[in-house]
């Protein structure tokens, strides 16, 4: 195994990470258990095909200049000569709220000293079940990474075999003098991106009142809940008002907000939230294949409109206009703007990035794929997989989602203190579908 520069974003995460605000994504899949023991049987197993995994052997080092001349204040992805996988995969008493549990386990921040990932597996109470929470650390892995990680030590898939992409030519570490002109083109190009980003950043924060209750000083702690719904439920949405799909789960999750600011006395009078809508960049064969390639869509959720149809309508409009202007554009492309800052620049400036996310977006809503067919871990079935996004400094509240089977799961992570009543955002949600499909005539 060799080392694996990190990538801009990579380093901005890993750098802007404090021991109050942990930059670990996670998914929490629960299984159905063949009998009472198979939790403990399914830890065996993750440990044992762990250490046949190369990804899950790296940590995170700072590079020096000797190894790195063009990093200086970089870190690289290295192999672990120490690699333990029982340091990673843990067995936990049962328990009766899969939840709970991963809600206390998500605040614990990873390990930086070793590989950064952890695999939680929890028994179920009732014994016919069990769960296990996967924890990458966002520097290591981002959604789609995480999900190739996380696929490798469960059962191996059926999955259909893929043409190879013909290799590219290797690119040599200084330009070709005839594609100067191309070069400098470019950098203009990425000089009037990077003033239109700030531009719009800027104007995104004018105008328009959030809610305090999605924003709150850091406490470290977390909490989680799940929510899962008919996905036949969400296309007679879809089929009724046009749109995508996502457009309606995010239409979904402003009248949630709606319904809950409303229940817990905050009032969403006047609240249109600016909600971050990531979209991933990640091209094969790139310089970092592993390596956080993101873009994303600030969009306002029309919190405060009374209307069920005319919040998607808005949402969907909304979307519209960010794909017809690309992902390399407007104020949501700010994560681009870290492949123009030095790994110096990073290391510095991480904990003041960390601290402006704030200002930046109010609440995170993203969706990771799963594949289609089902998963298993020695033998048992996923059921349900809810994943976990990480929690900007300064916000209380991240959305996650999913579509697996024939289902749509919410992964709800708050901060514990903040949102005490996470548990009645999930019951809206539910409730926003209802309304949503009453709305619709069905």
């Amino acid at each position: 195994m060799t080392s694996d520069l990190l990538a801009p974003l990579d380093l901005a995460f890993w750098n802007m990470e404090s021991a109050e605000h942990p930059m670990h994504l996670g998914a929490l899949g629960v299984f159905t258990a063949h009998s009472p023991t198979a939790g403990a049987h399914a830890a065996d197993l993750l440990a044992g095909r762990a250490a046949a995994v190369p990804g899950l052997r790296m940590r995170i080092r700072d590079v020096w200049p000797l190894g790195f001349p063009y990093a200086f204040g970089g870190a690289a992805r290295v192999p672990d000569p120490d690699f333990d996988p029982l340091r990673h995969v843990l067995l936990h008493a049962p328990t009766a709220d899969f939840h709970a549990e991963a809600g206390r386990l998500m605040q614990r921040p990873l390990d930086r000293e070793r590989p950064p990932w952890e695999a939680h597996v929890v028994p179920g109470e009732d014994g016919v079940s069990f769960a296990v929470l996967f924890k990458f650390h966002h520097a290591l892995a981002d959604g789609l990474r995480a999900l190739t990680l996380a696929a490798a030590v469960l059962d191996p898939m059926d999955l259909p075999v893929r043409k190879p992409r013909p290799e590219e030519p290797a690119k040599g570490l200084l330009p070709d003098v005839r594609k100067l002109p191309d070069v400098l083109r470019g950098a203009v190009s990425d000089l009037g991106r990077a003033l239109d980003i700030g531009a719009s950043v800027a104007l995104s924060s004018v105008g328009v009142r959030s809610s305090a209750a999605l924003t709150s000083e850091p406490t470290g702690t977390r909490r989680t809940a799940g929510v899962v719904v008919d996905l036949d439920d969400v296309h007679i949405v879809r089929k009724s008002r046009g749109g995508t799909v996502n457009d309606v789960l995010i239409a979904v999750v402003a009248g949630a907000l709606r319904r809950w600011l409303d229940e817990r006395g905050d009032g969403s009078a006047g609240v249109a939230p600016r909600a971050l809508i990531p979209v991933s960049r990640r091209r094969p064969r790139t310089a970092h294949p592993q390596g956080n390639r993101l873009s994303g869509y600030l969009v306002r959720l029309p919190v405060d409109d009374p209307d069920p149809l005319g919040r998607l309508d808005t949402v969907r409009m909304a979307m519209d206009r960010k794909k017809d202007a690309g992902p390399n554009r407007g104020a949501g492309a700010v994560a681009l703007l870290a492949d123009h800052v030095p790994a110096l620049g990073h290391r510095l400036g991480g904990p003041l990035a960390g601290q402006g996310a704030r200002f930046w977006f109010d609440i995170l809503v993203t969706s990771v794929p799963l594949p289609s067919i089902g998963l298993k871990l020695g033998g048992n079935p996923v059921t349900e997989v809810y994943p976990f996004a990480p929690l900007a400094r300064g916000q209380s509240l991240a959305v996650a989602i999913s579509t697996y089977r024939g289902q749509v799961h919410y992964g709800l992570v708050a901060d514990a203190e903040a949102v005490p009543d996470l548990d009645l955002l999930a019951r809206s949600l539910t409730e926003e579908v209802k309304e949503l499909l009453a709305a619709c005539g069905s």
